[in-house]
């Protein structure tokens, strides 16, 4: 389908607000996408909550595909939204800097005393705890390998990583494709080359890898 039939919606994550997915979703609309830009508290609500919220969005919209992008956190309520309302419409998801397998820096937070830092973040997700991925809408992950940002307040965070999650916690089993962008975990939201990755996989479920590079495009399981 065209993309003027396709709808692509926009999910944040922790701290920042849809303002933050503003430039990608500009991005997004000259590549001829319809988008819902969807902004929630992440810190006063679970992401299951935010899930739920966002499902009553999707209710009202009229278009016959729906694809995700998704920063971080915002990842883990698309996680949660497939997994409660598993009847999505066609569509493909992309997650940025998503920590899948739990965020190293939050766990280290938990274990300290300061998750309230995250609030109500850790509920469900952040500690390695989302639901499975076995939807068969296509999900493909993008990582960041730019040590720049909090994470460097936290020693001892697997590397590479993109100065907040680490390359290892993106990856995700039943994922369809996965690739590293010389990128930072916020610089992610105002990189073309990561919202051109995201549009090559609405289009084809696959990420453009360079030629000399080796693919890492092996579903996980």
């Amino acid at each position: 389908m065209s993309a003027q039939r396709e709808t692509v919606v926009l999910v944040h994550g922790l701290y920042v607000h849809g303002l933050w997915m503003r430039l990608l979703e500009y991005w997004l609309e000259q590549s001829g996408y319809h988008t819902m830009n969807y902004s929630y508290p992440s810190m006063t609500r679970s992401p299951a909550e935010n899930a739920d919220d966002l499902q009553v969005l999707l209710d009202r919209l009229d278009t016959p595909v729906v694809h995700f992008l998704a920063h971080s956190m915002g990842g883990l309520v698309v996680r949660y939204l497939f997994h409660n309302y598993p009847k999505q419409r066609p569509g493909r998801v992309v997650t940025m800097g998503t920590p899948h397998q739990g965020s190293y820096a939050a766990k280290v937070m938990h274990s300290s005393g300061l998750g309230g830092c995250v609030g109500r973040g850790l509920e469900g997700g952040l500690l390695g705890d989302a639901p499975a991925w076995t939807s068969p809408n296509h999900l493909g992950s993008i990582a960041g390998t730019l040590n720049v940002g909090f994470g460097l307040l936290f020693p001892g965070m697997p590397e590479p990583s993109d100065g907040m999650i680490a390359v290892v916690e993106t990856q995700l089993p039943g994922m369809t494709d996965h690739i590293c962008l010389p990128v930072s975990h916020m610089q992610m939201l105002v990189d073309p080359a990561a919202v051109t990755q995201a549009c090559a996989f609405f289009a084809t479920s696959r990420f453009h890898h360079p030629r000399h590079a080796q693919r890492d495009d092996k579903v996980i399981n």
